[in-house]
This record gives structure tokens, C-alpha cells and sequence, in this order.
């Protein structure tokens, strides 16, 4: 599966619940690719269920991410909003992901909204190692979609 918007995102647009010029974001490691049924279901941080258990330097919650409000591509009725990290790594860890869930962080799971899912192409997998995440396509916000 590619990386994908979860379904209620739009709703929180329509609610002005998500800000990306002033809310806190992070990302959660995730073990397997959520269903097609999870991306429509799942809307809040405390709805995940694949979240990878805490341990090497990982806490259960995530990473901090950054969220870049990229130019409007009028062309193609497009708003990419980049994700950044400081690329964590996690030293000494014995971790395996196939991807993370981005979310904005309210301090509580029940009203942190889902945003996308971010896969990984694979499964990223460290042995008493360094884990390293990173981005690669940014979340699409579509104006016009087909």
C-alpha cells in the first residue's frame, strides 16, 4: 500500500481541528499497514492498534514531526504539506516497522486526529542496532478531487 490520508481527515479540515501552522504534530511506528478498513475507521490516536511496543529509545506516542506548508500547485487543484523529522534514531534497538502513522499531538489519544500513514516500502527492521524513520512523499491535500 502507498502512503494515504485517513478518511476522517477531511472532517477535521472541515472542523478547523487540524493547524498546521500552529499545531504540534508527531508520528507513531507502526508494526504492520493499517486495512483499508482502519484508514476509514480509525480517527483517533487512541483507535491505533499496530503501534510498535515502547523499548530501545522508543516511546509508546512517537516522534516529533514538522509540518511545512509547501507552494499551492494550482495546476493540479494541490496543497502538499511536507513532513520533517529529525530523522530519529533509535540506538541499540531492536525495532521492526513498516511504516508510522502521523497524527496531531493534543496530549491526549482521544482527541489527537489521524492524518496519514506513511509507509515504508518494507519492513525496516534493526537487531540491537540503530533504527532510523524518515519521510518521503509529502500529505496531499487535493482541491478538486477526481
Amino acid at each position: 500500500m502507498a502512503s494515504r490520508n485517513f478518511t476522517h481527515l477531511s472532517r477535521h479540515y472541515a472542523h478547523g481541528r487540524i493547524n498546521y501552522s500552529t499545531g504540534a504534530f508527531k508520528a507513531v511506528l507502526v508494526a504492520s499497514i493499517p486495512s483499508e478498513a482502519n484508514l476509514d475507521a480509525w480517527e483517533y490516536l487512541d483507535d491505533v492498534t499496530i503501534e510498535i511496543a515502547a523499548g530501545g529509545g522508543y516511546s509508546l506516542g512517537g516522534f516529533d514531526v514538522t509540518m511545512i506548508v509547501a507552494a499551492l500547485d494550482a495546476a493540479n487543484d494541490l496543497q502538499a504539506i511536507a513532513l520533517s523529522a529529525a530523522s530519529p534514531t533509535y540506538e541499540t534497538a531492536t525495532i521492526s516497522a513498516v511504516g508510522c502513522i502521523v497524527y496531531q499531538d493534543t496530549g491526549d489519544g482521544a482527541t489527537s486526529p489521524l492524518i496519514c500513514f506513511v509507509d515504508y516500502d518494507g519492513t525496516i527492521t534493526s537487531t540491537a542496532g540503530n533504527f532510523t524513520g524518515t519521510f518521503d512523499d509529502p500529505v496531499t491535500i487535493a482541491a478538486n478531487p477526481a
